[in-house]
């Protein structure tokens, strides 16, 4: 698995402009199915991949915090959200709330997530390849790609299975 996360970065660069000029072309005309197949596509590829095997997005990247993610967590921990705020947190160039540092603090040397049952939003829907209308949020496919084993396979087959034709064909995929 190591060996595969290792790669994935140099893999996600060499398919960057052929999946930006795919998903430019999803946007234009997707298929009435998008979301069944990606759902299927999604639970297919979690039914072989088990993120306790990986973590890499826990250790190499953030989730965003809400407001309702702060409050969850610090009443879980036992503590204010602003303490919570200020020992684990900080405004990113956005002003959004994201981890101080990674790996996540909340990531134990097993993989296993400390705060699992109140983990934030971004952390539960993560790598949203799941999510309605995935063209829209197409930026964020592509580096979860780099990140994630699993996003990098389920963009792969989304592509063999909503091929998407040249202009010669009529119906666009």
């Amino acid at each position: 698995m190591q060996e595969l996360i290792d790669q994935l970065p140099k893999l996600a660069k060499d398919k960057q402009n052929e999946n930006k000029k795919y998903f430019a072309k999803l946007k234009k005309k997707p298929p009435k199915n998008l979301d069944v197949i990606m759902q299927e596509l999604h639970t297919n590829e979690f039914q072989k991949t088990d993120c306790l095997d990986c973590a890499n997005c826990c250790k190499t990247t953030g989730p965003l915090f809400t407001d309702v993610d702060v409050d969850r967590i610090a009443k879980h921990l036992k503590i204010k959200s602003y303490q919570f705020e200020k020992k684990y947190l900080k405004k990113d160039e956005d002003g959004d709330l994201v981890l101080q540092e990674t790996p996540c603090a909340f990531l134990a040397a097993d993989n296993y997530c400390l705060i699992y049952d109140v983990r934030p939003k971004a952390c539960r829907e993560y790598p949203h390849t799941n999510r309605k209308k995935i063209y829209q949020i197409s930026n964020v496919t592509m580096q979860n790609m780099a990140i994630c084993p699993a996003a990098y396979a389920i963009v792969e087959k989304m592509k063999e299975r909503i091929p998407l034709a040249h202009k010669s064909n009529k119906r666009g995929y």
